[in-house]
């Protein structure tokens, strides 16, 4: 996808699927920011979380369900329409959160906040730009507000290197928000019990 747009940014299905190992959540966070730094460069537990990143968006990207999600917006959003569902996902994560998580979505977040600062120095150049913003506007509370999901699908518009739309995205889930929320719920509970079966493969 980085012949798309910069990064992918549904970071919360990413840190959630990383349970309580910190090293995996970082490695899980920073993998589409590696950029000009090798995965090499990181000890084998991090590594590990980068491999798992991958290994989701590519389950992601062939899943059927997911296919469903994207052909509604490929009319008008065409090459963008994989990363648009990306962040549609992760407003039902956050929708939903209390049917996943027992700690409420606002304190998982300000400890991730906390937990990747401590950590910043490990983190690549450009997730260091990032967070202070991640940070300051809360987007992994936010993604689960509409206006959350306006102010991200701006931002992506603007960075994005050719002509996209996205910015006219939360209009399109507002229009089809039940179809969109069945698809995630077909979905991710086969993305978690996918997870499960790699990260126990890949210990």
């Amino acid at each position: 996808m980085a012949n798309v747009f910069i990064c992918r940014v549904n970071y919360l299905a990413h840190l959630y699927l990383s349970g309580d190992d910190t090293a995996l959540r970082l490695g899980n966070f920073i993998a589409d920011h590696l950029k000009n730094r090798p995965v090499s460069y990181y000890p084998a537990d991090i590594q590990r979380g980068i491999r798992l990143h991958h290994a989701i968006d590519a389950f992601t990207d062939s899943h059927g369900v997911v296919g469903q999600s994207k052909a509604r917006l490929q009319p008008e959003f065409r090459k963008y329409a994989p990363v648009i569902v990306d962040v549609f996902y992760d407003h039902f994560l956050a929708k939903r959160w209390t049917d996943f998580h027992p700690v409420p979505l606002a304190e998982f977040s300000r400890s991730i906040y906390a937990e990747m600062n401590r950590q910043f120095e490990l983190l690549p150049e450009r997730a260091q730009g990032m967070l202070p913003f991640m940070e300051k506007y809360d987007w992994l509370t936010n993604y689960g507000q509409l206006e959350g999901i306006r102010r991200v699908m701006n931002g992506m518009s603007r960075r994005a290197r050719f002509e996209s739309g996205m910015e006219r995205a939360p209009a399109a889930l507002e229009a089809h928000m039940d179809a969109f929320g069945q698809e995630f719920d077909l979905f991710f509970p086969e993305l978690q019990a996918y997870v499960a079966d790699y990260l126990s493969h890949h210990p």
